[in-house]
């Protein structure tokens, strides 16, 4: 049985401008609107109402923003996703953004050895080691789920990492991503854009190869994995990602594996889709890839 849960939190992301709140918060609401939960045959699992995004005296240096936060949203998130997994269920987890991950991977920690599938344009491998400060969790999610970054959000519960670099997979990002080196160095396999657009499936059969020994994984689907001139209502659009055929074919096996326990999805931003075609489009691939 699948359950679709709101998971609305943009807590991890950059204001677009100073002021502004970042849009990604009403993916869920775009993607429901278009019929989702009965596309799937899904139950409804509620929504996780995460805290104000305020990082008004947040300055570089200061970590990660909206942290305190953020790790609260996270036990939340955790102790509904934990529940649902132990129920048998599928999770479908609606962002939101890239830190939603912290909870299905708390979650998942206090049920066995899971793994994570990480479908990303960008590496999210952002740590004080390799950058001058840290700030958006959404650009460190990867980096912190692997125990990378402060401890009230990679230990939380005396419980971290969350995965281990060997039961990790990173999925789609570009040829100049900037942190590569660090997550090809850990042992996490990488899988580009430009080799997943040869062969999806290839891709898909050889991350599950490499996760085939654990009680199971979770897959994270951040959407700028797709290319910017395909879906470019995403907070940091770029060139060279894989189409919306070619992210199903990859999606498809790995959904499907009985291995895999649940799904996120983030960052379409709907502020930057006014016409709505953006989320049909996403609605649809999502629905192909959960068929």
């Amino acid at each position: 049985m699948r359950v679709v849960v709101d998971g609305p939190s943009n807590l991890g992301l950059r204001a677009p401008k100073a002021g502004v709140v970042p849009g990604c918060y009403k993916l869920a609401g775009a993607v429901r609107d278009r019929g989702f939960l009965g596309r799937i045959g899904a139950e409804d699992g509620g929504c996780v109402t995460p805290p104000r995004y305020d990082m008004h005296d947040w300055k570089p240096g200061d970590g990660v923003f909206n942290a305190a936060a953020m790790a609260s949203y996270t036990v939340q998130l955790a102790d509904r996703v934990a529940g649902f997994v132990g129920q048998g269920k599928f999770v479908v987890l609606l962002g939101g953004e890239c830190s939603n991950l912290l909870g299905p991977a708390l979650a998942l920690k206090r049920l066995g050895r899971y793994g994570v599938v990480y479908l990303d344009g960008h590496s999210d491998f952002r740590t004080v080691d390799n950058s001058p400060y840290v700030g958006a969790a959404g650009g460190e999610a990867l980096a912190l789920v692997t125990g990378r970054g402060q401890a009230d959000l990679t230990d939380l519960g005396g419980l971290g990492p969350y995965t281990r670099d060997s039961d990790a997979v990173l999925l789609g990002i570009r040829a100049d991503d900037e942190y590569v080196g660090d997550v090809e160095k850990a042992g996490i396999p990488v899988w580009p854009a430009s080799k997943i657009a040869d062969d999806p499936n290839a891709a898909a059969q050889g991350t599950l190869a490499h996760l085939a020994e654990l009680d199971g994984f979770w897959v994270h689907l951040d959407v700028d994995i797709l290319d910017a001139a395909i879906m470019p209502a995403v907070d940091s659009p770029d060139p060279g990602g894989v189409d919306r055929e070619q992210l199903r074919a990859l999606l498809q096996p790995l959904l499907a594996s009985p291995k895999c326990v649940g799904v996120d999805i983030g960052i379409f931003d709907p502020d930057l889709d006014p016409d709505g075609t953006y989320a049909t489009e996403l609605t649809d691939t999502l629905v192909a890839a959960l068929s």
